[in-house]
């Protein structure tokens, strides 16, 4: 039934739907939406034609443990597109994506980076795929630092092994940088953030008008942790023991550029806006050069999103594991 309705039937402006498990929670639903009542899998609402959707793709962040575990088991579009990343991924990594997600004894853990950032890529490219399959197509894709790489493959701009080798080793080059700086988010502008800057600090990611993150290092971050918390200021530190976006990446600068050399980004398919400069990308200017400074540079997401705005689109869909970024946009 509820394939004919979306399938073969008119599409009404006006829609409903009915979740339940047999025939009396059937009826139950149904009695519920014929008086106007609110219960549990009774949803209603109003469809609007000629909305222009954007996936959106978080940074590191929406991981949990047994995520994407019950979809691979029960989705066959989200299984059939985590084993293409997984053979895409394996080129480059010593670990199975299946058993990490599913948890086995020996699989490494998502305290790695080298393998959080990797299965989180996988997770966002298939939750894409599945979000496609059931009709829904982006007229354009966003993405958050690490996210921008699935962003640039679900756009068209990099092949999956393009997107794998950038994930897969760019996280790896981190490892070096662990230990020595860190990460928080602070509850102010990203103007008024600046001016409370220490050396050894930069802005890392402007999320949102008045959420803006700080990276670089320890001490200095402790500084600022105690600046704020004496000025009232909200703010808190970022469970990661590294520094992206500050000059801290310049360490790998030059192994990163090696090791990406060989991508050969392409034409967006679908357009591209870029965090790094804040507004629409061809796609084929995402080479080693351009993944370098996506670690590097600020992350203007709030740019980004205001320019999606200005050119009138109006539906964002967070293409991720947990939702991180719903509240920025």
């Amino acid at each position: 039934v509820a394939a004919a309705l979306v399938s073969s039937r008119s599409v009404f402006e006006h829609r409903a739907v009915v979740v339940a498990g047999d025939r009396a929670e059937a009826l139950a639903g149904l009695g519920v939406l014929a008086s106007g009542g609110v219960a549990p899998g009774v949803v209603s609402g109003v469809g609007v034609a000629g909305r222009r959707v954007v996936f959106v793709f978080p940074g590191q962040g929406s991981q949990w443990l047994g995520m994407a575990a019950g979809l691979w088991e029960s989705s066959p579009v989200f299984a059939q597109a985590m084993g293409r990343c997984e053979a895409a991924l394996s080129a480059f990594v010593d670990w199975s994506l299946s058993a990490v997600v599913r948890g086995e004894p020996d699989a490494p853990g998502f305290d790695r980076v080298d393998v959080v950032q990797p299965v989180l890529f996988a997770v966002m490219v298939s939750l894409a795929e599945l979000w496609r399959s059931h009709g829904v197509e982006p007229a354009a894709v966003v993405g958050h630092s690490q996210g921008e790489i699935a962003a640039a493959c679900v756009s068209g701009a990099l092949s999956l092994e393009d997107a794998a080798r950038v994930v897969a080793l760019r996280s790896k080059a981190l490892g070096v940088l662990a230990g020595r700086g860190g990460m928080v988010s602070v509850a102010l502008p990203a103007g008024q953030v600046r001016g409370l800057l220490g050396e050894g600090l930069s802005v890392a990611a402007v999320n949102g008008p008045a959420t803006t993150v700080v990276s670089g290092d320890v001490d200095a971050l402790d500084v600022l942790l105690a600046r704020c918390e004496a000025d009232g200021i909200r703010a808190r530190r970022i469970p990661v023991d590294y520094a992206s976006h500050s000059a801290h990446v310049e360490l790998i600068q030059r192994e990163l550029l090696d090791l990406l050399e060989p991508v050969r980004p392409r034409t967006a398919q679908v357009p591209f806006y870029s965090s790094v400069t804040g507004r629409v990308a061809d796609g084929s200017e995402l080479d080693a050069g351009y993944w370098y400074a996506n670690l590097r540079q600020t992350v203007d997401f709030h740019g980004a999103t205001r320019a999606l705005l200005d050119d009138g689109f109006d539906v964002f869909v967070e293409s991720s594991a947990h939702p991180v970024l719903t509240a920025s946009v």
